[in-house]
């Protein structure tokens, strides 16, 4: 891809190709993003160059990458840090480059002593990441010290191989040079992510030095965050569209993803912060009510329409929407059995939001695909689904889709679709594997063996007849039915 690649000829852009509209060698990288993927790209920085053709300030983005090669952010640097961001939806298209990102820092490009330093100028005020769950090393509410990297980081603190190492390797030099305060913000799709931040640096902190630790407490915060935007995977059908945005051109650096976005912010920030509410993001003081409407109503009602529409041979979410019966009950699993289970602010309409959602899904210009969601299902479902079982047991009320979405996950893990084999991507897909091969042909000792993951499924649910039951019988009608007649039999 690297010699194929020629730099953007920017005289040459189609006049519709929006231009940053503000003066970009004045930026300052005081926001260093760790992990500069798709979603970084879509939502992270974007809201940054909103809020600086809102604001005309100088806050600029370092992005930084810790793995993989550094071909991307070698032609990042040549089209001068500029990247295209294509919003599509059955209303059309807009295109725009963002230039809110003033460079680049790869470990395998620049080494790790200079992002070390980077970290620790005293312009930086904002440390950022999109790592996935798994990069954080937190293994039961405490940091991972089993995990290798961890090992690694802890004895050698200069050369760390993790985000979490590598933050705090840049704490203590920040300490050291008397730099002062920052702010750690997580920006994945994790629940609680600032909490879950703030117990793997603290805790990692404290095992390298007791008197670090403490300097972290005082002077550096650890904000959480929501974040809502469908970035589906890049395709060649994806590149072509911004092929033709670009009047030809390629980018490799493109995005392609929905208009809509949404960020909510715990306004916790130690030396000041860009002014993300021009782009508009929400500020608020606690987060967690606006993390679980999503994780519940987006997120449970995606996961519901991946595994049962994955099976029923729904390639895309758009094509579930499309299908009246899936749209139905989608509707109905986020209306009646995740919106009581909420509590959220006076101002919120759980029932306006569930439809916003369905007209999001609706949209088939964009190809999330339901197999790409229907990964990880094993860290996925006690936060989107299981927490809200929970609740209907206790209150003796209805929650038949949040059943059959786990009878369907139970399925799907099998690896076929009819005569189809497919790849479960997954955590604990080995674990899974040999329950699979192992129990695979007895029904009951199968589910069971599932119910008995307790990394999963809490010990409290399992103890509930009701609950294994139902889980039972689910299985049973989407492995007897198929997973379409299983979803349209719900509305009896």
């Amino acid at each position: 891809m690297g010699t194929e690649f020629k730099a953007l000829d920017l005289n040459t852009l189609p006049s519709s190709v929006e231009r940053p509209a503000y003066d970009r060698s004045k930026l300052k990288a005081r926001v260093a993003h760790i992990g500069f993927g798709a979603f970084a790209r879509a939502h992270i920085a974007m809201h940054l160059h909103e809020t600086l053709v809102a604001s005309g300030d100088d806050w600029g983005m370092r992005v930084i990458e810790l793995f993989g090669t550094p071909d991307l952010f070698n032609m990042l640097d040549e089209n001068q840090r500029l990247y295209t961001l294509v919003e599509t939806s059955d209303e059309g298209k807009s295109t725009r480059l963002l230039g809110a990102v003033c460079e680049t820092q790869h470990v395998a490009r620049d080494g790790i002593q200079a992002i070390i330093d980077g970290l620790a100028e005293e312009d930086l005020k904002v440390i950022s990441m999109t790592i996935t769950e798994k990069g954080y090393c937190v293994k039961n509410e405490h940091l991972d010290t089993d995990n290798p990297m961890i090992q690694h980081d802890l004895e050698n603190l200069n050369t760390p191989k993790t985000a979490i190492g590598l933050i705090v390797a840049a704490l203590a030099k920040r300490r050291e040079l008397g730099i002062g305060a920052v702010t750690v913000m997580s920006c994945d799709n994790l629940p609680h992510n600032g909490h879950l931040t703030s117990i793997a640096v603290q805790e990692f902190a404290a095992k390298v030095d007791p008197d670090l630790a403490t300097w972290v407490k005082e002077n550096v915060s650890f904000p959480s965050t929501m974040v809502d935007r469908i970035v589906p995977a890049l395709t060649d059908e994806s590149r072509d569209i911004v092929r033709a945005e670009l009047g030809g051109q390629a980018d490799p650096n493109c995005i392609v993803c929905e208009p809509f976005r949404q960020w909510v912010i715990e306004d916790n920030f130690k030396v000041g912060r860009p002014k993300w509410e021009l782009a508009g993001a929400q500020l608020v003081a606690d987060v967690e009510p606006f993390e679980e409407m999503k994780l519940r109503t987006l997120n449970g009602s995606h996961s519901f329409l991946a595994y049962l529409g994955f099976l029923a041979g729904k390639e895309t979410i758009a094509d579930c929407a499309a299908d009246p019966v899936f749209y139905a009950e989608a509707r109905k699993l986020m209306v009646d059995e995740q919106r009581p289970t909420l509590n959220v602010p006076g101002d919120v309409d759980l029932v306006a939001y569930a439809d916003m959602l369905l007209k999001r899904y609706s949209n088939s210009q964009l190809k999330h695909r339901t197999w790409q969601i229907a990964a990880d299902g094993t860290q996925k479902m006690p936060q989107r689904w299981l927490n809200s079982v929970r609740y209907h047991l206790q209150h003796g009320t209805d929650h038949r889709h949040l059943i059959l979405g786990i009878g369907g996950w139970m399925n799907y893990i099998k690896g076929k679709r009819g005569e189809e084999t497919f790849e479960v991507v997954d955590p604990m897909k080995d674990v899974l594997a040999e329950i699979v091969s192992k129990y695979g042909d007895d029904r009951e000792a199968y589910v069971n063996a599932l119910l008995a993951l307790d990394a999963v499924f809490p010990a409290d649910l399992v103890a509930n007849e009701q609950f294994t039951q139902s889980v039972h019988a689910a299985y049973a009608e989407v492995a007897d039915k198929g997973a379409g007649q299983a979803v349209a039999d719900l509305a009896n």
